[in-house]
């Protein structure tokens, strides 16, 4: 049932309740044996008819739904014919294949300029206070890696990448052997 089948229903109960509140308001003053106010018995009648009316509309609501040939069902009474149109859809095929590159490169531009802290690490340990403040020159350091292990590349902290020390042009450096996949390193700023 549309909404204007339903809102007109719902103004032609609710002049039929005003008309019936009107005749009981006009019986009652007349000084007719009617009483003022209705009877419990005309009350359950008046919702009995009510409920009948809503069953009907339910009812004529569900054959609409299921016959296609009229809006509002046969019992409607609007006569109005289905009209069935051809969805109409703009192809998107040639837009879906374009390039997406200079968006791309774009938002990448925008944040090419951003500084990052890189960190080559050798190894860790862990030391007491007391143990800090007898280092002196020429102690040695045991870290938790073995000689030969690969460094590790952090990025903001974050470790992106492994790989073995060179020196270049008198100054250490990293050739990086394995990346961290872009996988993992999402699963690392969770």
């Amino acid at each position: 049932m549309s909404q204007e089948d339903q809102e007109a229903l719902a103004a032609q109960w609710a002049a039929q309740l005003e008309d019936e509140a009107n005749a009981d308001a006009g019986a009652g003053a007349g000084g007719d044996a009617a009483p003022a106010a209705p009877s419990a018995a005309g009350a359950a009648m008046d919702d009995e008819a009510l409920a009948a009316q809503w069953a009907e509309a339910l009812a004529q609501d569900e054959e609409s739904k299921s016959g296609p040939e009229t809006f509002g069902g046969a019992g409607a009474g609007t006569g109005l014919t289905a009209q069935a149109e051809d969805a109409q859809f703009q192809d998107m095929t040639d837009i879906a294949r374009q390039p997406k590159d200079n968006k791309l490169k774009r938002e990448l531009d925008f944040i090419l300029d951003i500084p990052l802290d890189v960190s080559a690490e050798l190894g860790r340990t862990r030391l007491l206070i007391n143990e800090l403040l007898q280092l002196g020159q020429g102690s040695v350091i045991e870290l938790n890696k073995l000689a030969g292990e690969p460094l590790e590349v952090f990025v903001n902290g974050k470790l992106v990448a492994r790989g073995e020390a060179v020196v270049i042009n008198e100054k250490f450096g990293v050739r990086l052997t394995d990346i961290i996949s872009p996988i993992e390193r999402v699963k690392q700023l969770g």
